[in-house]
């Protein structure tokens, strides 16, 4: 029973994280009890278990009397995560390059590969959930090798929150313009290449341009 209840509060944490990210539920959005077992056909115990699991992601805040909601979204907000993902990622990444062997290598080709051949977009005009999955995997692929494991969930919960304000910005015309797949391309290439600096440069251009876009797209 015990494993019987773990699949299920795992298949309701996937939804519920893929809907955040996706905008189906909007920065702020109220996640209230009764309106989730409705939606995911989820029991309160369930819930009570994956609602605190999105908050240690960075995807839900919980608010004393007021229940759980989604992250809330703010420039200022996204500066300061930019600066702290920058910081933390830049030093997971080194040390995955540092311990990496022949399969991570091939293991961050493959995920670069998977994601440049996955459409960003979907027929709505939406960041496509097959993208950001691929996106996840291609940037998990590249800490994957470092043994430090706190600090790549770190990282990854960093990532998870990015993705919010992602699927949430306007689109502004000089994002039109940005060669993203050049850039993850570039990253890969300097990681399996073993030119730390060079990577780790890569990665924190990449990251502050994705900043700087989501901004320019609040502006507009």
């Amino acid at each position: 029973m015990a494993r019987a209840s773990g699949t299920r509060a795992d298949k309701i944490h996937a939804r519920l994280r893929a809907d955040i990210l996706g905008g189906v539920l909007a920065p702020g959005e109220k996640l209230a009890f009764g309106q989730l077992q409705a939606r995911y056909d989820a029991s309160t115990g369930v819930l009570r278990e994956v609602l605190p699991r999105l908050v240690e992601r960075g995807l839900a805040v919980s608010e004393a009397q007021l229940g759980f909601r989604v992250v809330p979204v703010s420039v200022p907000d996204l500066l300061e995560l930019t600066e702290t993902r920058v910081f933390v990622e830049s030093e997971a990444l080194r040390q995955s390059i540092a311990h990496g062997d022949v399969e991570w290598e091939s293991a961050v080709l493959a995920a670069r590969h998977t994601l440049a051949r996955t459409a960003a977009v979907d027929a709505d005009g939406r960041v496509a959930e097959a993208w950001l999955s691929a996106h996840g995997n291609f940037h998990g692929a590249l800490l994957r090798a470092c043994p430090n494991g706190r600090l790549v969930r770190i990282a990854e919960s960093l990532r998870d929150v990015s993705e919010v304000y992602r699927c949430w910005s306007v689109r502004s015309a000089e994002s039109e313009k940005r060669d993203v797949d050049a850039e993850h391309g570039r990253i890969a290439a300097a990681a399996v290449e073993r030119d730390v600096d060079r990577a780790v440069d890569e990665l924190r251009r990449h990251i502050e341009s994705t900043t700087a876009l989501l901004i320019a797209g609040v502006d507009a």
